[in-house]
């Protein structure tokens, strides 16, 4: 049977669109900026369908209020100087061999190795590492953008082989540490900001472990794309 070009192409756009918000959430404290944009109708709309309503967010208080309440959390969430959840894949996963959990650890550098070997480099205004969340969630951005291009120019080899590379990723690295970091957050935070995001982005992330399989299956089983 053969799968619509057009299709391949939305998915891929539609899946780089939600790292790249999961990754702005995770970046930093929400901006006036960024929280404006999430009331957007077209973001509101992409959150509806991600089961992810933030009315009650926004209608609780001021939007500068907002900002400062959520700067407030996000630091001791994720910052400190208390005890906190780092969003770096380090400090979630026990390194093969057998090193302590810490910052530039050896998944750290696994993560760095991946991305240089894929052709890409972390943007040098991110200042943070290439395990964080945010880097990592960006990476995957990057590939499925690059691959919604290669269906659209009918490179399908080229698109496959870079599904191949997500899948890998994925299987290495973001499986192994987004859903407990998750949870912990989930468990951790006071602010329904981070309880619903902390939601979507374990429920997305468990989404993609099947999806990545079915349509590398879909890709290379002898289905045509059709135009």
């Amino acid at each position: 049977m053969a799968i619509p070009r057009n299709d391949t192409v939305e998915m891929a756009t539609a899946r780089a669109n939600i790292y790249g918000l999961l990754a702005d959430v995770f970046r930093g404290a929400p901006s006036e900026v960024f929280l404006s944009k999430l009331r957007e109708p077209d973001f509101l709309g992409a959150l509806r369908d991600m089961d992810l309503s933030l009315d009650g967010v926004f209608e609780r208080t001021s939007q500068a209020q907002l900002v400062e309440d959520l700067a407030l959390e996000f630091t001791r969430l994720f910052i400190g100087p208390g005890p906190h959840i780092a969003p770096n894949e380090a400090l979630h996963v026990e390194a093969r061999s057998g090193e302590s959990n810490a910052y530039w650890g050896e998944q750290t550098v696994a993560v760095k190795k991946f991305i240089e070997a894929a052709g890409l480099t972390i943007d040098d205004s991110f200042g943070g590492m290439p395990d964080h969340l945010s880097a990592e969630f960006e990476f995957m951005q990057r590939l499925l953008l690059k691959e919604a291009e290669a269906w659209a120019s009918e490179k399908d080899e080229l698109a496959t082989n870079i599904l191949k590379i997500e899948k890998r990723f994925y299987d290495e690295h973001l499986s192994q540490w987004v859903g407990n970091f998750c949870v912990k957050v989930i468990d951790a935070t006071e602010h329904p900001f981070y309880d619903q995001f902390a939601e979507v982005t374990k429920g997305f992330v468990d989404f993609e472990k099947d999806t990545l399989q079915d349509l590398i299956d879909e890709t290379e089983g002898g289905n045509r794309l059709s135009a």
